[in-house]
């Protein structure tokens, strides 16, 4: 299974995406028919994956996973929704304040 960039496909999509939500950095693909979108934000990062014919696969859920998910620590705080056609992934980003005083 070939995940594909298709970034520059979409420029209609990426700027609604940067200038309507907290993203600061997004990425379309596809998966043979479904199609991902990467997004990350200062507090998470988010997958979404479609298919507007069936149900999304495990076997792509973990292909999306391996390939765009490198951090162990991301892995594990991951929390995934599925629905009919549709798969989000999000996955919170720690902030640490550089001053912090910690309990």
């Amino acid at each position: 299974m070939k995940l594909i960039d298709v970034t520059n496909s979409y420029p209609d999509l990426v700027n609604k995406q940067l200038a309507s939500t907290d993203a600061h950095y997004i990425k379309v693909f596809t998966l043979g028919k479904s199609s991902v979108i990467y997004t990350e934000a200062p507090t998470h990062k988010e997958i979404l994956i479609t298919n507007k014919q069936r149900n999304i696969k495990k076997e792509e859920v973990n292909t999306v996973l391996r390939r765009l998910v490198k951090d162990p620590s991301d892995k594990e705080s991951l929390s995934v929704i599925q629905l009919d056609g549709i798969v989000e992934i999000s996955i919170p980003i720690e902030i640490s304040l550089p001053n912090a005083v910690k309990a």
